[in-house]
This record gives C-alpha cells, sequence and structure tokens, in this order.
C-alpha cells in the first residue's frame, strides 16, 4: 500500500477480480470474505474500510492515474451474486467517469494475449530516480520487481493489453450490457 499511495501512474491488468481500487462495497466484501472464510465479522469490515479507504485517493487532491484493463473473466466470475455484480457493474461505470482513471475489457473474443501468465501491476512515482516497481500477487504473497528488464517486459504486455483490449468508450458499452444481462 505505501508504494501504491506514493504511485503517479498505476497500470495493472487482472484476470480473476476487479482490482481492489475499482471494486463495490459489497463486491469487496465477497472476495475478502472468499480469501478469509475463517475471519470474524469486525475483520472483514476492517478489510472492507480499509479497501475503501485506498480507493479514496483516486478522487483526493493529487490523485494518481489510473490504467486498468480487466480481462473478461473477471467480470463474468459471479462474486457475491447477482445483485453485487450490478452494483460492481454500476460502480465501474461510474469510475470510469473519472478523469484519471481509464478502463478497458480484454474479451474473451480476443483469445490468448500478452498477458496470459497472470495479473500485475506497474507502479510509477513523480519522482524521476525511482525506478517504476511491478507488483505481482500470489497466494502467499506479493513479489516487486524493479530490475530494468523485468519491468520492460511486463511494460511491453502492458502496452500489447491495452491496443488489444476493448477501448475505453467500447468498455463502458461492454458493462452496460453485463449490467442488463445481471
Amino acid at each position: 500500500m505505501g508504494l501504491e499511495e506514493s504511485a503517479a501512474l498505476i497500470r495493472t491488468y487482472e484476470l480473476q477480480f476487479v482490482p481492489g481500487l475499482l471494486q463495490s462495497e459489497g463486491y469487496a466484501r465477497a472476495v475478502i470474505r472468499l480469501g478469509n472464510a475463517g475471519a470474524a465479522e469486525h475483520e472483514i469490515d476492517q478489510r472492507v474500510e480499509l479497501r475503501l479507504q485506498r480507493q479514496e485517493r483516486l478522487t483526493g487532491p493529487d490523485a494518481p492515474r489510473l490504467w486498468a484493463v480487466l480481462d473478461e473473466g473477471a467480470l463474468r466470475r459471479p462474486i457475491g451474486g447477482p445483485e453485487v455484480m450490478r452494483g460492481q457493474f454500476e460502480h465501474l461505470i461510474e469510475m470510469s467517469k473519472l478523469p484519471n482513471v481509464t478502463i478497458q475489457i480484454m474479451p474473451f473474443r480476443f483469445g490468448g494475449h500478452a498477458a496470459e501468465g497472470g495479473a500485475f501491476s506497474i507502479l510509477r512515482f513523480p519522482e524521476q530516480d525511482l525506478p517504476d516497481v511491478v507488483y505481482v500477487e500470489n497466494l502467499t504473497g506479493a513479489m516487486y520487481l524493479d530490475k530494468r528488464d523485468d519491468v520492460d517486459t511486463y511494460l511491453q504486455a502492458m502496452e500489447r493489453l491495452c491496443v488489444d483490449s476493448a477501448t475505453p468508450e467500447r468498455t463502458v458499452e461492454l458493462l452496460g450490457d453485463l449490467l442488463r444481462e445481471t
């Protein structure tokens, strides 16, 4: 979270879930419950609140630029049931209206693509002397990559994803279609 708070640009690709910075409260609660099945309700509440606090930065002063590519599978996976998914689609449509947020969908029909290896985020900082950092989360932790060759590989994959995915305008239409289907 410290790196995310310092970033001026966050580029993320997700294939399993909607990224945390774009999750509605109901969706966040459902996702957090999945990973913390035995947790007490107050712990779930705390984690949801923390996730929502992270999102506040997107509308505050010096908000970072967020560019998210979501695999269609993340949107078609019914997390929390139809009502939660409807709320999530509505939330994504609203978030896409923010001037610093770009959302794109990588549609199934495209087939294989540059980021089939999994989800990742690239963080860029306002200080020129700080290198970009790639964040790759896994079941038991996370990996941070800052070697130029590693970062360049992920940057190329992200660029390809952005070119191959639905445009931001088409993405809003697709989200509207998903909302009507739910």
